[in-house]
């Protein structure tokens, strides 16, 4: 946890918080040691950046939550515009 920290010039107890909200779930090493992943430590860097604009802690948490979500929405809709777009392509079954 303290390199993670050391890595996001934050404090392990921002990480802490960022757990106890549910935002990052670390896993654990065979000795109890927090792990976290690269999109954690994403996650985790767009929390400070959002606290330290003087966003609440709880509200940049929730604000990451959503942007996440509207990423995932974006990316599922483009999965079916394309997939629309393959089956509009398909050949064309009208008198020859």
């Amino acid at each position: 946890m303290g390199r993670a920290a050391e890595m996001l010039g934050t404090t392990p107890g921002f990480l802490r918080a960022l757990g106890e909200a549910r935002l990052i779930t670390p896993l654990r090493s065979e000795g109890g040691h927090r792990r976290y992943s690269r999109y954690q430590l994403r996650i985790a860097a767009r929390a400070r950046e959002l606290v330290d604009r003087g966003t609440p802690i709880e509200a940049a948490c929730r604000i990451i939550i959503l942007e996440d979500q509207l990423e995932e929405a974006q990316r599922i809709n483009a999965e079916y515009r394309r997939a629309a777009g393959e089956a509009s392509d398909g050949p064309a079954t009208g008198p020859s």
